[in-house]
């Protein structure tokens, strides 16, 4: 189990595990403690970690979009299964995502992410049998329906957990070790995996939609035979980076080893011991919350998080908003693949910009970016609110695809920040209790359209998100203030400043010699 106080006033890294990445004595801003981006992994190491990360993250996307689609096919005319289904899913995350970290911290690496990966496939493999089942048997009544939207949604909630796990482990602790101290290796791999991931986004709900256009069922069964057959395939890329890479081998902490000791077994029967390991892990799951609030990467995590409470991200809300306002299904594709264009230059974006100021600064030029681009898009939108409906929804839709640089950078800037900062023996638990509150805000995103439900009423939880995203880069910023002691270089302002000014004086000083001269 993790710490009570993850750092207190000491700086100092955990050896052979924390990534001396900003050395605790010099100053986040100085020049010379940034390194330049390189990619010193070797090769062979690195592009098994992508295949990984990239049939995990294929899988999940494919999967997530072909739920709602099959549900959609299962139960015309209703969003009721579907809201049913994302709010278990979430809910679960909410809940479980700190026991989650708790195993993920005590674990073996390897063993983690090789549960999450079978886990992952089984349930998926379950999940689309009970679709294929459902649109098959058309006839079915309402009761085993009913029994069998329960059953997925379940499952979901599994489906959920291990991706959490899975992300948590190779993106919070993997990439951290296997990237070693060069900041540039490490922002090389936070930016590729994430392109991976923005493909994976862009591409799968692409192709299963393209194949449930010809058949639900051929897509629930194309879904099960991708998740199956890319098990071993995963499960053999992620054991070689292990056994290639001695420090992820290393032992995380090792207070971690027991969580419970005799004293859980009383004689009270099973249902004491039931009751003392619910109360067991309350307490854990009490001292992550803890943990994650009193540590110097709070602010940032947060930030990130905050920004899961909006409308405005070609999700379902946004995409129903904009029919309703004479877009069609293609403009909407296209605008959409626009926006995943930018969120894929961030990538770029991102790296080059932290290996010339570093992570702190770059995440507050990124955020800066994001917020302005959104406030100049809701502008549009309010100023032609009622008036041209079209063009005012293409305001906000010009704001949001603009604002997706800054926020995938803004995104890379402080998972580099949180992989720092946390040591490896609290990454699960910090990065999972963070999960939890990106379900949460994700929900809080769902329930603003839940109460403003009509199109005419799209404005406010607009505004709300804004508002989110807004709150999120003043938190950032109050974390920037804090870690360097301010936020502009004055004394370079004045510099310069004075150096215009002595300029100007030399220029008026010269022009009156210039004219004295002439008048002799």
């Amino acid at each position: 189990m993790a710490d009570e106080n993850p750092r207190g006033g000491d700086d100092s890294a955990q050896p052979d595990e924390r990534v001396p990445l900003l050395a605790a004595g010099a100053a986040p801003d100085a020049p010379d403690t940034e390194a330049v981006p390189r990619d010193d992994v070797p090769f062979h190491i690195a592009s098994r970690l992508y295949l990984s990360h990239f049939l995990s993250t294929w899988n999940s996307r494919v999967f997530e979009f072909g739920a709602v689609i099959y549900l959609a096919a299962v139960y015309p005319g209703t969003l009721l299964p579907m809201s049913v289904y994302a709010l278990t899913r979430g809910l679960s995350a909410i809940l479980f995502a700190p026991a989650v970290g708790q195993y993920i911290d005590a674990g073996d690496r390897l063993q983690v992410v090789r549960v999450s990966i079978v886990f992952q496939r089984l349930v998926v493999a379950v999940s689309c049998a009970v679709f294929y089942v459902m649109a098959v048997q058309t006839g079915l009544d309402g009761r085993t329906k009913t029994g069998m939207l329960v059953l997925l949604s379940l499952l979901a909630c599994v489906e959920k957990l291990c991706s959490i796990m899975n992300l948590v482990s190779v993106e919070r602790d993997w990439v951290v070790i296997v990237a070693g101290d060069d900041l540039g290796a490490l922002s090389s791999l936070n930016a590729r995996m994430r392109r991976l991931d923005l493909l994976c986004k862009l591409l799968g709900p692409l192709l299963i939609a393209l194949i449930d256009g010809f058949s639900t069922k051929v897509a629930i069964a194309v879904n099960f035979a991708m998740n199956v057959a890319s098990v071993p395939v995963e499960y053999w890329a992620i054991a070689r980076v292990y056994y290639e890479v001695p420090a992820l081998r290393a032992p995380k902490g090792q207070h971690l080893q027991v969580h419970a000791g005799p004293s859980t077994a009383r004689p009270g029967g099973s249902g004491h011991r039931v009751l003392a390991r619910v109360m067991s892990a309350l307490k854990r799951s009490q001292k992550d919350f803890r943990l994650y609030f009193r540590h110097r990467a709070f602010l940032p995590s947060f930030a990130g998080s905050l920004l899961y409470l909006t409308v405005l991200s070609f999700a379902g809300q946004m995409v129903t908003y904009l029919l309703s306002t004479g877009y069609t299904s293609t403009q909407i594709g296209v605008t959409r693949t626009g926006s995943v264009v930018f969120e894929v230059l961030a990538t770029w974006v991102a790296p080059w910009l932290i290996g010339l100021i570093g992570p702190v600064r770059a995440g507050l030029w990124l955020s800066s970016i994001q917020v302005s681009m959104l406030v100049a898009g809701l502008i549009v939108f309010w100023a032609y609110d009622g008036i041209d409906p079209f063009v005012s929804a293409s305001g906000l839709v010009g704001g949001t695809i603009l604002s997706r640089l800054g926020l995938r950078g803004f995104d890379l800037c402080t998972q580099i920040i949180v992989q720092e900062d946390v040591e490896a023996e609290n990454r699960g638990a910090f990065s999972s209790v963070e999960a939890a509150w990106q379900n949460a805000f994700e929900l809080v995103g769902y329930g603003s359209t839940i109460v403003f439900f009509r199109p005419s009423q799209f404005k406010w939880p607009s505004l709300i998100s804004i508002v989110a995203v807004g709150t999120a880069s003043l938190s950032y910023t109050s974390f920037v203030y804090k870690r360097r002691g301010h936020l502009l270089h004055l004394e370079k302002v004045a510099a310069l400043c004075s150096s215009r000014e002595e300029r100007r004086q030399n220029a008026e000083r010269s022009l009156e010699r210039v004219l004295s001269e002439g008048e002799i």
